[in-house]
């Protein structure tokens, strides 16, 4: 099968941390054909949606990404197309979506391009609210001041727009740096950003949960440094294995239905205490950190996942085996 891979640079992924590669890796041992383009490689002709692309063979040595030739392919004539573009959501990945809407049910597409525009990565997640921190989204500097204090004195804000811990701020009202901080997120009352109330739990770590069209492939739990109270891996958290306690297994029983409605196969729970903080959508990561203490490759359940979903929409191919 022919995936298409529609994200960064290669040069910017890390072999051993990125769940992207892990994908490609999994697919080309199990004789599968990675297709690479950028957001900007994309363009419709006569109405349908083609790509420039190039071939790639991945590795775990160097050089770890190497390169076919440039082609250009239509989009509904390969198995899947994996949208792995890193935030932030700006215009050109709007665009994008838009422009993957002309094959909608020609093929494989993860995650949906409908669902990527209506699942902002913070504001998604207030169709759980009753499973989240107490939460306000404004940009209102008052208002945010007047929450912080309404939740114990301690909060966190951060930006609609950005991933990966970017922009993540705690806020005290008694801190004279508070305003200064509300005001950069915000662009001084003219951007939303949403604040919570602050979560002791999170020196005991910040839950990464992978969800695969419903279900659960594991957990991992990211512990934050000690000068830090962010956890995310890409700001230097520590990783550890984690279970799943029945009351987080059912909480995210009562998330996933709505993921599946609107088209999110592979997803990123962020559950902090018992509550959840974030759904990760754009490009979730934690594959490979999950993989190690698994003792096994879980990208090979994403790649089963494609193969026989992709073999949904081209019946007359030769079945995929099991194993």
């Amino acid at each position: 099968m022919r995936f298409v891979y529609v994200m960064d640079p290669m040069e910017g992924v890390l072999p051993d941390k990125d769940t992207t590669f892990a994908f490609q890796r999994a697919a080309q041992a199990r004789g599968h054909e990675s297709l690479h383009c950028l957001l900007n490689d994309l363009f419709v002709k006569n109405g349908d949606l083609y790509a420039r692309v190039r071939p790639l063979k991945v590795s775990d040595t160097p050089p770890h990404a190497v390169f076919g030739s440039f082609e250009e392919v239509r989009l509904a004539d390969v198995e899947a197309v994996f949208i792995r573009k890193d935030p932030p959501f700006d215009t050109p990945y709007l665009y994008a979506t838009l422009m993957l809407e002309r094959v909608r049910g020609r093929t494989v597409i993860m995650n949906d391009p409908r669902g990527l525009r209506d699942a902002n990565e913070k504001l998604y997640a207030l169709h759980f609210a009753k499973h989240m921190p107490r939460t306000v989204v404004t940009s209102n500097e008052e208002q945010i001041f007047a929450f912080v204090k309404e939740v114990g004195g301690r909060g966190v804000i951060k930006p609609l727009d950005l991933a990966g811990g970017s922009g993540v701020m705690m806020l005290s009202p008694d801190d004279k740096n508070a305003r200064a901080i509300i005001q950069l997120i915000t662009d001084e009352g003219r951007r939303l950003a949403m604040v919570q109330e602050f979560l002791p739990d999170v020196v005991n770590g910040d839950k990464r949960v992978i969800v695969l069209d419903g279900e659960v492939l594991g957990a991992i739990n990211r512990v934050p440094r000690k000068d830090d109270f962010r956890s995310n891996i890409h700001v230097g958290g520590s990783v550890e294995k984690y279970t799943l306690s029945p009351q987080e297994l059912a909480m995210i029983a009562d998330v996933t239905p709505r993921l599946k409605q609107d088209g999110l196969i592979f997803v990123g729970l962020d559950v902090i205490g018992g509550k959840l903080t974030e759904v990760n959508v754009t490009s979730p990561t934690g594959i490979q950190q999950l993989s190690q203490h698994e003792g096994r490759d879980v990208a090979v359940d994403v790649i089963k996942w494609v193969e026989r979903a992709a073999n949904d929409y081209r019946p007359t191919l030769k079945s995929i085996p099991a194993t």
